[in-house]
């Protein structure tokens, strides 16, 4: 993946961060002026009054070892239009100026960083270069409390640029129990919205049923029922269709009016807005997203549609199948691909080929939306296939990405009618071998097993990267 993809990756895995703390119902939107969190012994003359009122930053006592504790909470963060990030970085230095001289770690609360507040991926970038030896000489550790994968994916966007010396400072706590191992946390200014955050984590631990990913339908579910039911039940409420309502309302409007709007499908719409069109689609009201005013509120809905499928369009079955593209020679992918969806159910190929027609459409106007085939490919992958069990890794992502890019790229070869089994089968078996075992008849590249699914330990997050 270029730099570019893994950055959109990550704006996709910072949504889905978004609508998991939805789901918990954990953590508010940002406010312009919290009403907890600041320093009552704050001055209106200090020289950085504008952001320190936030309490973003918290200077919070020393550790075990007597080295000074600094605090970063995300949730204290404004919506951005509401802050002056470059004001944010110089009160950062400001701060840490006073205590760089000796030994000092930092506590980062991930929680409450969202798409409204976050800073731009080259304000990161430019803060860690800013921040030079002066700054990293004395810091010896950097915890990072309730990772996503949304930094997960941050640490490959900027992986080249850290060196491995402040890498090995870098420590991830899933709770905060575990770092109540290495800190006081009684010192600690943790916001009210943390720690709410890790009790619905706690209880999650303790036996609670997670919160589903997807929407569930009722059960049975409404006759009108659009999202969270298969493609067969859709087909058979909506009178033999083959495409089901919402998938072709919204390609149709996004074709005339959204195929020109530069980063379709990039950003998401509210989870408010998305789940009051659900609600109607659901209940078979009429939904006119002219009334919406933004063109990725259609885009969204077509997403959120195919992620909440009960299977996936590409199908549990071939999720190992399509992760071990990356072993096909280069020549061969195209036809690897026609293969693997000429195993697919027909009614699953046919809605495919609707979907993956349109993005072609889309990519084809790349120059208007800046949305190649690439781009579009790191953005649909994740809702094209999963696995059955667990969410995706981190590593399926690459063949994920390159799956769906060749589907997009190469639309009309991938899904003709031309039997690919002979031209790949030759490919994959030299003179005198035969291909390995088959699923339905397709040889599948050794693909290496991936990790169990579950939550990382901070152990298993710091090695993984």
């Amino acid at each position: 993946m270029s730099r570019l993809d893994l950055e959109e990756l990550a704006e996709i895995e910072l949504q889905r961060d978004e609508e998991g703390a939805a789901a918990l119902d954990a953590v508010r939107r940002p406010s312009a002026v919290p009403t907890a969190g600041q320093d009552p012994a704050l001055s209106m003359n200090h020289p950085f009054y504008d952001v320190a009122r936030h309490g973003i930053l918290q200077v919070a006592g020393k550790d075990h070892l007597g080295r000074r504790v600094i605090t970063y909470s995300c949730c204290r963060m404004p919506p951005s239009h509401e802050l002056n990030h470059r004001r944010l970085l110089e009160y950062l230095k400001y701060t840490l100026d006073q205590h760089v001289a000796n030994d000092y770690i930092i506590v980062y609360f991930h929680c409450g960083l969202s798409s409204q507040n976050k800073p731009s991926l080259r304000w990161l970038q430019d803060a860690y270069q800013e921040f030079d030896r002066k700054y990293k000489k004395n810091l010896k550790a950097l915890y990072v409390v309730h990772p996503t994968s949304f930094i997960k994916v941050l640490w490959n966007v900027f992986k080249p640029l850290i060196s491995h010396k402040f890498g090995k400072k870098v420590t991830y706590f899933n709770h905060l129990s575990e770092l109540r191992e290495h800190l006081q946390c009684d010192q600690l200014v943790i916001p009210p919205e943390v720690l709410r955050y890790d009790e619905k984590l706690q209880d999650l631990q303790r036996g609670r049923p997670l919160p589903p990913a997807k929407t569930p339908p009722p059960r049975p579910p409404l006759p009108t029922q659009q999202f969270g039911v298969s493609l067969q039940y859709l087909k058979d409420k909506n009178r033999g269709e083959l495409i089901p309502p919402v998938l072709r309302f919204t390609v149709t409007y996004l074709r005339e009016k959204g195929l020109r709007s530069e980063g379709l499908f990039r950003r998401s719409a509210s989870v408010q807005t998305v789940s009051e069109i659900q609600r109607l689609y659901n209940q078979g009201k009429p939904v006119n997203f002219d009334d919406y005013g933004d063109i990725q509120v259609p885009a969204t809905i077509l997403k959120t549609f195919l992620r909440e499928l009960p299977q996936p369009l590409l199908t549990f079955k071939a999720y190992e199948q399509v992760l071990g593209i990356t072993s096909v020679e280069s020549s061969l992918r195209v036809a690897y691909c026609r293969q693997i969806l000429q195993g697919l159910p027909e009614h699953h190929r046919a809605v495919l080929g609707y979907l993956v027609g349109f993005l072609h459409e889309v990519s084809r106007e790349s120059i208007f939306n800046r949305m190649n085939s690439s781009s579009l490919a790191c953005v649909f992958g994740p809702n094209l296939i999963w696995p059955s069990q667990g969410a995706a890794s981190l590593s399926s992502l690459v063949p994920l990405h390159l799956f769906t890019e060749l589907l997009i790229e190469h639309h009309g070869k991938v899904f003709s009618t031309q039997d690919a089994r002979g031209e790949l089968g030759a490919g994959l078996a030299g003179p005198g071998e035969q291909s390995g075992p088959s699923a339905g008849g397709l040889a599948v590249p050794t693909v290496p097993p991936s990790p169990s699914p579950g939550r990382e330990t901070p152990r298993e997050l710091e090695m993984s990267r």
